[in-house]
Parts: C-alpha cells; sequence; structure tokens
C-alpha cells in the first residue's frame, strides 16, 4: 500500500473573522464546524470558540449525516469570530479503478439504481439538479465527450478528474459563488469548489449519484520554505458512487482522495455545506472577512 494510504493523524484549526464599521445588534447563523466521523477518519478531538458568545448554540445532524451548528448572537459586537480546533486520525483505503471496468458507465447507473446499500431518497439526492449543479446543455455535452456511456467505468471516473485538471486553469478571483457552470465551461478557469461542481454535475448526468464534499488536504511548502501560519485553506472534492462503493476523487489536484484529505461534511453542492452563513441586523455599510486555516500533522 502507498505511504499516502498510511495512517496519519492530524490538528486543524480553522479561524474566521468578520469584521464591521458599524455595531451588528442581532445576529443568526448556521455552520458544518465539526468533522464528520466515516470511514476514512476518526474525530479524537474537537473544540468550538465563538466571540461574542452565542445565546443560543445548537448542534443537530443535517439531511446528509453532517454536523450543522445553529448560532444566535444579541449581543452589540463589531467583530465575530469563530475558532475550531480539531484532532483527526485519517486512514483512506486504496481504490482500484481498474477493478470497475467491468461494468460500462451506462451499466453501472442501471446496477445502482437497484442497488439497496444506496437509500432511494440518496440516490435521488444525489443524482438530480441541485442549486449549483445544474445539468444544463452545456454541461451534458461536456458530460458526453469525458465519460461517454460506453466507456468502462474506471477510465471514465479517471479520465474526467484529469480532463477537468488539464483543460481548466486554478485561478483566484476568476469566480463567485454565484457562478454558473455553463460560465465555468466558457472560461475554463476557477477554484475547486468549481470543479467539484462540475465533477459532480458530470457524474450526474450520466446517471451516477455523485455528492460534493468539503475538507482540508495537507499542503507541503516548496523545498527549503517554511510552512506558513494559516496558510493552508478548505478543500472540495467529489465522491461518486459505484458498484464498488462510494469513490473520491479531486479533479483540482489530478487524483483520487488519500489519507491527506479530512472530510468537514457532503451534500448534493456547495450550499448544503456552507462553513457558515447567516442573517445580521446592523447599520454596517462595509465589513471585511479574514480566514486562516492550518492543517498540521502530529505524527510526522
Amino acid at each position: 500500500m502507498s505511504d499516502l494510504h498510511d495512517k496519519r493523524q492530524y490538528r486543524v484549526l480553522h479561524k474566521t473573522a468578520y469584521t464591521y464599521d458599524a455595531p451588528v445588534t442581532t445576529s443568526y447563523g448556521r455552520g458544518c464546524l465539526r468533522p464528520r466521523p466515516q470511514h476514512s477518519q476518526t474525530l479524537l478531538e474537537h473544540t468550538l470558540v465563538i466571540d461574542p458568545v452565542p445565546q443560543i448554540t445548537d448542534e443537530t445532524r443535517d439531511l446528509f449525516g453532517n454536523f450543522t451548528h445553529y448560532l444566535e448572537i444579541h449581543t452589540a459586537h463589531e467583530r465575530f469570530e469563530v475558532v475550531k480546533e480539531s484532532v483527526l486520525e485519517v486512514e483512506w483505503p486504496e481504490i482500484d479503478l481498474a477493478a470497475l471496468d467491468v461494468r460500462s458507465v451506462a451499466d453501472a447507473a442501471a446496477a445502482l439504481k437497484q442497488d439497496t446499500t444506496l437509500d432511494p431518497v440518496e440516490h435521488a439526492l444525489y443524482t438530480l439538479p441541485s442549486a449549483h449543479v445544474e445539468l444544463s446543455e452545456e454541461v451534458r455535452r461536456f458530460a458526453e465527450t469525458a465519460i461517454p456511456p460506453g466507456r468502462p467505468l474506471g477510465e471514465a471516473i479517471a479520465s474526467l478528474y484529469h480532463q477537468i485538471y488539464s483543460d481548466f486553469a486554478y485561478a483566484k478571483g476568476a469566480t463567485t459563488v454565484n457562478s454558473t457552470l455553463p460560465e465555468l465551461l466558457a472560461t475554463k478557469a476557477g477554484v475547486c469548489q468549481d470543479f467539484a461542481h462540475l465533477a459532480v454535475a458530470c457524474f450526474r448526468a450520466a446517471g451516477l449519484p455523485a455528492r460534493y464534499v468539503s475538507g482540508y488536504i495537507e499542503t507541503t511548502p516548496p523545498p527549503g520554505t517554511p510552512k506558513l501560519a494559516g496558510s493552508d485553506a478548505t478543500h472540495a472534492w467529489v465522491s461518486v458512487f459505484t458498484p464498488a462503493g462510494w469513490v473520491d476523487v479531486d479533479p483540482t489536484n489530478d487524483h483520487l482522495a488519500d489519507s491527506r484529505y479530512i472530510v468537514t461534511a457532503w451534500g448534493r453542492d456547495f450550499r448544503d455545506v456552507s462553513p457558515l452563513r447567516g442573517v445580521i441586523f446592523t447599520e454596517a455599510t462595509k465589513s471585511s472577512l479574514s480566514v486562516g486555516v492550518e492543517v498540521t500533522r502530529l505524527d510526522h
């Protein structure tokens, strides 16, 4: 087994701070603030510090099984900060894509409709269009080229994430949270969120259930360069359901998920797994956002 699939232990520190030019009198927020346990990871420790302290805090599980926090603040403030820190043990299994080639894309899609391991509601949720995953004519044309129905399934999965990696430029600022997939296909530039949405759309267009995964990835600075505090970032990739189970692929980095990948939440698209969103009441006309993420390997 590759050392990229060995068991690892990570500490993840994620700080989010909003600053306003006038007091916020009331704030209502919701976000995915705790990593979810799953087959590839075990949550060992987790702390959450919010300033100002909310008058109401509630943690539940959402439709997709993610931890979701509700925050309600009635203390006037000009700065709002959330600091979450987690320690996790991570070990992803190694996936043999070639073993999936016994079925074509179309045959796998047909077989999955009868697969009892995936709840019919889940199958529908992850196959139908969603807010950020529109199955437009442009998307379907791209999908038919990237993963044609007659192509062996494993080969098609690898080809899709490699094609997105090769054909699209990673460019911060090229898109916004409201950019559409047809716009991405036209500009050929975006970030991990865009590439994940496109891959999800292609799999769904082919009849394969696919979900958007939000989390983190361990990054390595150039040789001889120290890793800067807060230089990491949240990451997004894709999980596609196959006859062998869920397979996680990363079109931004051109490979399958391995033990560098830490899962926070998953859903139909970014809207389901937003780290933090909400409504505020204020006279402020300007605000600023700062985010710092550190992913530190503890057993290295």
